[in-house]
């Protein structure tokens, strides 16, 4: 696995976008892994070439997040997404926006899930005073970690906090 520094990153992005390819950047928690995560992704990196994804480590996920999140810690999390075929770049980030990568990266298109109004992505003034496209990306919002965590405390509790 390859989870690039931030000046590892900015190089491999430059070195691509010269290469002719259109760099896509994506950020998020990711935590627990879902299928709404997997479709804005793959979403995503159907906008262009190279596909970054920004994950937010521990400090910054348990800012968003509250409390006993993330539940993955952020190595794993930046491995599984870095496996995954329609990701090519992983960099683990404890802003509490991508403004500043934004800036020091410049990619093409930053992309969101369909739980953002384009008026309300954090980093909306900043991607439009660099010129960096913003998109919408994935199917409507139908799945979340927290949903994920809510069925499998039902299950847990339905069998009264024993495997079956």
């Amino acid at each position: 696995m390859i989870v690039l520094d931030e000046g590892r990153l900015a190089e491999e992005v430059e070195r691509r976008k010269r290469a002719g390819e259109r760099v896509i950047l994506t950020n998020g928690t990711f935590d627990l892994l879902h299928v709404g995560h997997l479709r804005c992704l793959a979403a995503a990196r159907a906008l262009g070439d190279a596909l970054v994804v920004l994950v937010n480590g521990d400090a910054s996920a348990a800012r968003l997040k509250g409390p006993g999140r993330p539940i993955i810690p952020e190595r794993e999390r930046a491995e599984l997404l870095d496996a995954l075929r329609v990701v090519d770049l992983v960099h683990v980030f404890q802003d509490a926006t991508v403004d500043r990568l934004l800036e020091n990266v410049r990619p093409h298109v930053h992309a969101k899930g369909t739980d953002y109004a384009r008026a309300a992505i954090p980093e909306r003034e900043t991607a439009r005073r660099l010129g960096i496209e913003v998109a919408i990306v994935g199917d409507p919002k139908g799945h979340s970690t927290t949903d994920v965590l809510e069925r499998a405390g039902r299950w847990w509790s339905e069998r009264g906090g024993r495997e079956p």
